[in-house]
């Protein structure tokens, strides 16, 4: 379970405070999908990646539930953040951030690799192998990034934030690139994958149609400025 509490956001523009997130709570069950949406600007992107530890709230709490515990995210250090989110957050950006000079194998046995995440009968190739041939993607295995369609590099990139078996995956517009066919394709294949491996799932997008199959849905309002006190 993910249980947020009283979250606030903001940031300094001059003389000028912008409240992004205020006040927020939330309470999201293990293996359930939220989806986020709002006006741009309304601090979508700001939650998904204090969620995932990138950014630290101004106050409030995050808990997220560890096996049989829970942890405080807003108490971790910069360092326990980021080792946390390695560890246990998947994230698919709009933009795929696929490694240009690694092949898709590569790209999606990165995060593993960064863990040390397999044993000594299973290595991170095969791990990334057996997923990509989930995903349809097997012939794809050897190229590199620049030659797949935008549909194809969506598709490893979820791959890539799946690979490492996940508490949570953060998808950041994660159909805001592609056209309507491949739009439905990822979030066939996001929305599915997430729900067979029983993990959490929450996606920021601009798109009615993503919106409506998760199980949970939270609009923000554009962020509001104010002057520093």
């Amino acid at each position: 379970m993910i249980t947020i509490q009283s979250l606030n956001k903001s940031y300094l523009d001059g003389d000028r405070r912008i409240d992004v997130i205020t006040n927020l709570s939330l309470e999201l069950d293990a293996g359930c999908s939220l989806a986020i949406t709002g006006p741009s600007g309304s601090g979508k992107s700001t939650l998904l990646n204090i969620l995932s530890g990138i950014l630290a709230p101004d106050a409030g709490s995050i808990e997220i539930g560890v096996a049989e515990s829970s942890v405080r995210l807003d108490q971790m250090t910069e360092k326990e953040r980021t080792l946390f989110r390695r560890k246990h957050i998947g994230y698919v950006h709009q933009f795929f951030n696929l490694v240009p000079t690694l092949t898709v194998w590569e790209n999606v046995a990165l995060p593993v690799s960064l863990n040390r995440k397999f044993d000594k009968d299973t290595s991170a190739r095969e791990m990334s192998l057996s997923l990509l041939s989930e995903f349809n993607l097997s012939h794809r295995a050897e190229a590199f990034p620049d030659v797949l369609s935008g549909g194809e590099q969506q598709r490893v990139a979820v791959a890539r934030a799946l690979i490492i078996e996940p508490l949570l995956v953060l998808a950041d517009e994660p159909t805001g690139n592609l056209d309507r066919e491949n739009s439905g394709a990822v979030a066939d294949l996001l929305f599915g994958a997430c729900q067979k491996f029983q993990t959490t799932l929450v996606v920021a997008t601009h798109s009615d149609a993503v919106a409506e199959r998760a199980d949970q849905h939270l609009t923000l309002e554009a962020a509001s400025p104010g002057f520093v006190q």
